[in-house]
């Protein structure tokens, strides 16, 4: 499929403006490019409420938001949404446009977690505060109104990895039960060696030596890489996790690892929708001002979030 031609156009308008690539940035100047994605949204829709708190990891305090999306009418279902940036870069304003239109349209009280960045803190400081934000949520979220056990866990990019991460956690562990999993172009699998890392390896908004990039300030050490909680396509197995969703943008690196980790979900058994949007690049999903298709991913989300919350099979 031709690229989409918003997606074109920004790309377009990010050379004239002489981004080439994360790769070539210092950390800093990564993390001022990531925080512009708030130029490229939709004004932030209304919800009813929005709490700010915090949860401890490793004796550090980090930021939580809490979206409520309308009246209090008993306990609502969860989405517990972790932001992108290649474990480098992103926060919780990156994330509050998306964050309100999922609340909105799922009618879910949705809670964004901040995490530890690298390489200030490396693996596996990041999949360490996933799993204690998931876990203060399921302790906690009942007092702002939340149904720790109808809870769906959803990221996006490095985000994706560490939603995948917490979702083999708690199978592992028996604890939590999740009732889905939503995966947006995640990180999955660095040694893959798929087409569309050579195909895509350049000209698009995140370039194969960008994903070294970030990788490289996240793995200390290759052993690492090869553990499940930090690349979860290494898991041994993969059965019995919850229902999932894998959307995936066609133009872009991490394309194949997410659809392949979705086909052997599917395989072990486990209730799986893949979605892939033709023409559009990594990032669409903070897009909504500038790629109007966005609007189709989140739609998807919507869709399954409110068909796993309310136990409808998702397929």
């Amino acid at each position: 499929m031709a690229l989409d031609e918003h997606a074109a156009g920004l790309i377009t308008g990010l050379r004239q403006q002489g981004f080439t690539s994360f790769s070539q940035m210092t950390v800093d100047q990564v993390r001022a490019t990531i925080a512009t994605f708030t130029d490229l949204q939709l004004p932030p829709q209304d919800v009813a409420r929005v709490d700010e708190t915090h949860y401890e990891s490793d004796g550090v305090d980090l930021p939580l938001r809490i979206y409520t999306p309308g009246a209090d009418t008993g306990p609502q279902p969860v989405v517990l949404y972790f932001h992108g940036g290649g474990f480098v870069a992103g926060d919780l304003t990156v994330v509050d446009e998306p964050a309100r239109a999922v609340a909105l349209a799922t009618g879910a009280t949705v809670v964004t977690a901040g995490y530890r960045l690298a390489p200030e803190h490396p693996f596996p400081a990041a999949a360490d505060d996933a799993w204690a934000a998931l876990q203060w949520v399921t302790a906690h979220i009942a007092e702002y109104g939340g149904d720790p056990h109808n809870l769906v866990v959803m990221g996006d990019s490095a985000g994706g990895n560490l939603a995948a991460g917490v979702a083999l956690r708690a199978r592992d562990e028996g604890a939590p039960v999740l009732r889905g999993q939503v995966l947006i172009y995640p990180a999955l699998d660095r040694a893959a060696d798929l087409p569309s890392r050579r195909e895509f390896a350049e000209g698009y908004i995140v370039t194969a030596a960008d994903m070294d990039w970030f990788l490289d300030r996240y793995f200390t050490s290759p052993g690492d890489a090869e553990t499940p909680y930090a690349l979860p396509a290494r898991a041994a197995d993969v059965d019995g996790l919850p229902p999932t969703l894998v959307l995936i943008t066609e133009n872009e690196v991490l394309r194949d690892e997410g659809e392949f980790y979705g086909r052997r979900l599917r395989e072990a058994g486990v209730d799986v929708t893949i979605r892939r949007f033709d023409g559009l690049v990594h990032g669409a999903f903070w897009m909504s001002g500038a790629v109007p298709r966005s609007g189709e991913m989140r739609d998807e989300v919507a869709k399954f979030v409110t068909r796993t919350i309310s136990g409808v099979p998702t397929r």
